[in-house]
């Protein structure tokens, strides 16, 4: 089978695959055919792929030649023309957001098997995409954070006096914000996590951070761990425990979404107006209308002294192992995808395909898309 891997655009740094994983790919049997360039951001120059028996070659060749095309995000809306029906996409879908892009995909006769809806269960931890690249974030948040703040994370003790640690408040305890806790702690603040479900208070704790609860939140066995809305008496006590301890706190880490919908808003402007000047919010859901009402996708802003990062690619800015990670999970995918016979064998009797798979023969078959498209 001819397995191809394409250059992202140029605001995404990294790439499906690096050579590492290439080179297993071909000893299974596979050709790689790699788009020229895919892998320079990277850190994984053209030659580091040919040494790893990949073919390198321009855009619409790969995607002419290949029968299973791997990416970070969905290609572009130019590329549609050039693919065949019964081509298969295997890339980052987020479904809402690309809602347009792949009902034509679905119209066109190709298969798109989104990663980003592998089922968080335990066969499938080594698939899981969205944990993977939440790690990166939550890890670079931190440091993104303690680089703007202007203080000091740890507490320090001198002759020229004791300097307090920085409070840090984390709303979200899914993969990202426990990531960002862990560093945060290791950096030297006191730590407060906030989040509606009560099953990660423990989690919490045990990575020194102080949980914050609210009582009376909904939780649902059926979200995959996820959160999910509450109502309108939960998001005003919410509001109201989140601004006491925001105003309190030097930094603020964001995390909290809801997959397929808006974020909820967590911070109000009054907030940020009230808290002090120099502080740091970094809102990690700022591309699904951000937790910040202040929050602009992809921009850094001032307001009233406070510092607002609405960066929702910090995986971008880490390359080489966020991509390293990504392949990793890739491959552990195409281990149960790719039958003996090197071929593509979409078993829908298979929990983890069936959930994967967006789109195949002209139909939507995941039914986390259909929900979320309300199909």
């Amino acid at each position: 089978m001819i397995i191809g891997i394409l250059r992202e655009p140029e605001n995404e740094n990294r790439v499906a695959m690096l050579p590492g994983e290439v080179s297993l790919l071909i000893k299974t049997g596979n050709q790689v055919l790699v788009e020229n360039g895919a892998g320079e951001r990277a850190f994984a120059p053209d030659d580091s792929y040919r040494e790893a028996g990949a073919v390198m070659s321009e855009r619409k060749a790969v995607i002419a030649k290949a029968g299973l095309l791997l990416s970070v995000n969905p290609p572009v809306k130019d590329d549609l023309n050039t693919f065949s029906e019964g081509q298969i996409i295997c890339s980052v879908l987020n479904p809402t957001a690309n809602r347009e892009w792949l009902d034509k995909v679905r119209l066109h006769g190709l298969t798109v098997l989104a990663l980003d809806l592998v089922p968080r269960t335990t066969r499938a931890q080594s698939m899981d995409i969205l944990s993977s690249m939440a790690t990166v974030s939550g890890y670079k948040a931190v440091l993104a954070a303690a680089s703007l703040l202007p203080k000091f994370f740890p507490m320090f003790m001198s002759s020229a006096g004791t300097i307090k640690p920085a409070r840090v408040l984390i709303l979200g305890a899914g993969v990202a914000g426990l990531q960002a806790l862990a560093v945060a702690r290791k950096l030297g603040a006191v730590v407060e996590v906030f989040d509606v479900r009560s099953a990660v208070k423990d989690e919490v704790k045990s990575l020194g951070g102080k949980f914050i609860e609210v009582e009376g939140s909904s939780e649902d066995a059926e979200a995959g761990g996820y959160a999910v809305e509450q109502s309108d008496e939960f998001r005003q006590k919410q509001q109201d425990l989140i601004q006491c301890h925001a105003v309190k706190a030097d930094v603020v880490i964001s995390t909290a979404q809801i997959p397929g919908r808006k974020a909820p808003l967590l911070i109000l402007k009054e907030t940020v107006q009230s808290m002090k000047q120099g502080s740091v919010i970094i809102d990690l859901a700022a591309s699904t209308g951000g937790n910040c009402e202040l929050s602009e996708k992809g921009k850094t802003v001032v307001i009233n002294g406070v510092t607002i990062v609405g960066n929702c690619n910090f995986p971008s800015d880490m390359p080489a192992d966020a991509s390293r990670m990504f392949g990793n999970n890739l491959m552990n995918l195409l281990k149960i995808l790719i039958g003996s016979d090197g071929n593509v064998n979409l078993d829908m009797d298979d929990e983890i395909i069936r959930g994967t798979t967006a789109v195949h023969g002209k139909e939507y078959v995941s039914a986390r898309v259909k929900q979320l498209l309300n199909i």
